[in-house]
């Protein structure tokens, strides 16, 4: 049965065009909402040169649950013409006095285009849907801009694993992993991207083992890559902070 209705979905996309090129998008990959501000902006923008869409927005929580509270999304739905701009605000409600006021807690801001009917019978018209993290940042806990915290994180080589203790109210998340040649660094692949909650620890899988030194990349709040240099005694790494 599950190979019949693979033979019929494949038949059906070959009499159809398939449009999956995305119209409406977002100014960022990540967005950070720092504790007392009444509302953060999001730029969007139509780059169909032709039709206007709808542009849909809403928060959803950690375990990917839509939710009206503590954040709300302002408009929910706008409509895009093309080729131009818009703003979508995330603004907090009274309930945002009860999360922790010590550590980062983790939203989801997602975005869907909706396109307009289509005039041909043959199209096949797909909603391309956005996600990024959302962050809630508390009063208590704003750095000064600039600000680097990643290099507080200590890392424990085990093996073809790392434990990853990240002291710091932040989540923090990672996408590489290299040897240092110098300036440069050779790039492990294979490394899987993961995150590390505030004032937790983590064990992950590597690729390969790893030698006194490597070079480890994290995202910034700006959604940049950055590379920190660790030093190993024994199986216990620490940052080797700048200058």
């Amino acid at each position: 049965m599950k190979k019949l209705l693979s033979y019929i979905c494949l038949a059906a996309l070959g009499m159809t065009s398939l449009n999956v090129s995305a119209a409406i998008v977002l100014d960022r990959t990540r967005a950070v909402y720092p504790g007392g501000a009444k509302s953060i902006s999001l730029n969007i923008k139509n780059e169909n040169q032709k039709l206007p869409y709808l542009a849909q927005a809403w928060i959803e929580d950690a375990q990917g649950q839509k939710i009206s509270s503590p954040f709300v999304v302002l408009p929910p739905v706008q409509r895009v013409d093309a080729n131009q701009k818009s703003i979508v605000r995330i603004a907090s409600v009274p309930a945002i006095d009860s999360l922790p006021k010590d550590r980062e807690s983790i939203y989801y801001f997602n975005l869907r285009e909706i396109p307009p009917k289509s005039e041909k019978s043959n199209v096949m018209q797909i909603a391309v849907q956005s996600k990024i993290k959302l962050f809630y940042r508390p009063e208590a806990i704003l750095p000064e801009r600039g600000a680097v915290w990643q290099d507080q994180v200590l890392i424990t080589k085990q093996g073809k694993a790392l434990k990853v203790n990240n002291p710091t109210p932040y989540y923090i998340t990672y996408v590489g992993l290299g040897h240092p040649q110098g300036k440069e660094r050779t790039t492990i692949k294979g490394f899987s991207a993961f995150m590390v909650a505030p004032k937790s620890e983590q064990t992950v899988t590597i690729p390969e083992t790893l030698g006194n030194e490597f070079v480890i990349s994290y995202v910034n709040d700006y959604g940049g890559y950055m590379d920190i240099k660790y030093q190993c005694t024994g199986n216990a790494c620490k940052a080797v902070k700048e200058k």
